[in-house]
């Protein structure tokens, strides 16, 4: 690739993900008080669950994403907007913001960006995506080929809530996609690559991992949005 061309679309991303947009809106509301509704599909088999509960904080309706022993997965896959699936689209800022407790100091996985298709039908799979482990709380960025990145960590304590904030600029060219991260209000991390993969993505969360079989994760999650501006979901 041209390095001028490379450079104008990096400049490119960086203007589109933090100006903010002349239509800014919420795109996706998800209060627990929707229920469960909110997402597009639950991927948590029994025992787990995933509900809402009022846990009588002052919060109202939280989700509970309980995934018990023997479990390597307990998320909500996709979106629900207008009582129909939400799809992202490449080529698009998106600003998605969510409050997060766990009970554990190494809950797994709590977000991803991930990847339709499966094997070859995907390069990515996953080309954002937040752990729990060791008592931190972790960023990565996934390339093609299983090439993970940490791009920002820190010490995180359990049962309180930390607020999450991603800006994600969706694009297959490595050059023009860029990712945002906000923690608790303040700027984390702020990078450029691929972050969109050959048939799209869509969010996930709660817990999942190889690496939490054999533990007991709750993730209790609040105020669930998804917008075109940081604003919109900060």
């Amino acid at each position: 690739m041209d390095k001028r061309l490379g450079a104008l679309g990096s400049a490119l991303a960086l203007s589109l993900l933090a100006a903010s947009p002349a239509h800014a809106s919420v795109i996706w509301d998800g209060d627990a008080s929707g229920g469960t509704a909110v997402f597009s599909s639950l991927l948590c088999d029994a025992p787990g669950s995933v509900t809402a509960q009022d846990n009588h904080d002052g919060r109202g309706p939280v989700f509970k994403f309980n995934k018990p022993l023997g479990l390597k997965r307990c998320e909500a896959h996709g979106i629900t907007v207008g009582g129909a699936r939400y799809t992202f689209h490449e080529n698009a800022t998106y600003w998605i913001g969510w409050d997060t407790s766990t009970n554990t100091p190494d809950a797994g996985t709590i977000f991803q960006w991930k990847s339709y298709g499966t094997n070859d039908q995907n390069q990515q799979n996953y080309p954002v995506l937040m752990k729990v482990e060791g008592g931190e709380l972790k960023l990565f960025h996934i390339l093609p080929g299983e090439e993970w990145t940490l791009k920002w960590s820190t010490p995180v304590a359990t049962s309180t809530y930390k607020r999450v904030v991603l800006g994600i600029h969706t694009s297959s060219d490595a050059s023009a996609g860029r990712v945002e991260a906000y923690y608790n209000g303040r700027k984390v991390a702020d990078f450029t690559g691929r972050t969109w993969d050959d048939l799209g993505n869509d969010t996930r969360f709660g817990s999942y991992g190889e690496e939490v079989t054999d533990a007991r994760v709750i993730n209790w999650i609040d105020g669930l949005k998804v917008g075109t501006a940081y604003g919109d979901v900060a």
